[in-house]
């Protein structure tokens, strides 16, 4: 039997004014961008219809009941035309039920908006049934790969400029997968754009030279060239400026798989872009690749994923600091 599943978060984002407010919105889910954003949209929405101060209340699970917040909910507006109440921490919530009966009939004048920070192991519970039978649930799920690469083109067209997929791609290498570092990289990759209207890859690569920061290609161009004390510093560089290690990890893994295909793709004669795309780089470094690949042998490439597959292993089931796993992982690719 197939998973229940709740609609995306997105939608609300996307498609939320005063004329569509819900009565109820129960946001839950691991992405706290999509959560703070969806919160945002309905605060914006709601505005309008929200002139005094006492309308509009926030509480916590920690600290408030679901009862309390239920009979708030219930009580008429001070002198609004809605009152907007926001329960955040709800995952804290011992007694969720009292909510089923609420969402089966809530009253007009109220926006609830509930913020679940994680996931919820069965929909088809209550008060998450009747939640979603009524449509008022939605989940904030982490965005990667091509879902990523839409909502970041998406991003940058509603700010009035416009990037290809593949540039897209390149500033999600190098910025990691969080919205919140994207958002803040955007900003300033458009802050040095000036009239410019579309982000090209030069803008991407500046906005590491400008601030004084490497990216991950830095790191792979020195591993690539197999300048350990180089590698070392360029991965400090990183850390200290918010990478984090399990990101350098992947990348690094994505890299060397990358340099395991190119004696195969060299064989094939494809023209350049096609052999940058599976190789799962950009064709501006496709000739680092292939310098790269004559520097690391099959036995080489075969120390490297354990060396790989170690440091994974140390970041996500122990407490070992990131710049010493970092350093270690670092140590036995150039050993």
């Amino acid at each position: 039997m197939a998973k229940t599943r709740a609609p995306s978060i997105l939608d609300v984002i996307d498609r939320t004014d005063k004329s569509s407010l819900l009565p109820v919105y129960y946001f839950f889910g691991d992405d706290y961008y999509l959560l703070q954003n969806a919160l945002s949209a309905i605060e914006t929405a709601s505005a309008p219809l929200i002139s005094s101060d006492f309308d509009r209340e926030t509480f916590y699970g920690d600290d408030k009941s679901l009862s309390d917040v239920l009979d708030f909910a219930s009580a008429f507006p001070f002198g609004s035309e809605k009152k907007l109440l926001i329960f955040k921490q709800f995952e804290k919530v011992r007694d969720k039920k009292p909510l089923k009966d609420y969402a089966k009939s809530p009253v007009d004048f109220t926006v609830l908006v509930i913020i679940h920070s994680g996931s919820i192991t069965n929909l088809d519970s209550e008060p998450y049934k009747t939640l979603r039978a009524h449509n008022f649930i939605f989940e904030a799920k982490e965005l990667r790969g091509k879902t990523l690469n839409k909502w970041l083109i998406n991003h940058i067209e509603k700010k009035g400029k416009k990037i290809s997929e593949e540039t897209a791609q390149m500033l999600v290498d190098i910025s990691g997968e969080s919205r919140n570092m994207l958002q803040a990289q955007l900003e300033k990759i458009i802050t040095f754009m000036n009239d410019e209207k579309e982000i090209t890859l030069d803008h991407v690569q500046n906005l590491s030279t400008s601030l004084k920061q490497n990216s991950i290609f830095d790191l792979q161009n020195a591993l690539g060239r197999k300048e350990k004390d180089k590698s070392i510093q360029i991965a400090y560089n990183l850390l200290d400026n918010g990478a984090e290690p399990v990101f350098i990890v992947a990348m690094l893994t994505r890299y060397f798989t990358g340099l395991s295909k190119i004696n195969e793709l060299n064989k094939m004669n494809l023209p350049l872009q096609q052999a940058a795309r599976y190789a799962g780089t950009h064709h501006f470094y496709y000739k680092d690749y292939q310098q790269a690949r004559t520097r690391y042998s099959d036995l080489d490439l075969a120390n490297v994923f354990r060396a790989l597959l170690k440091a994974d292993l140390s970041i996500k089931t122990t407490s070992s600091d990131g710049k010493n796993v970092i350093t270690i992982l670092l140590s036995e690719i150039l050993n």
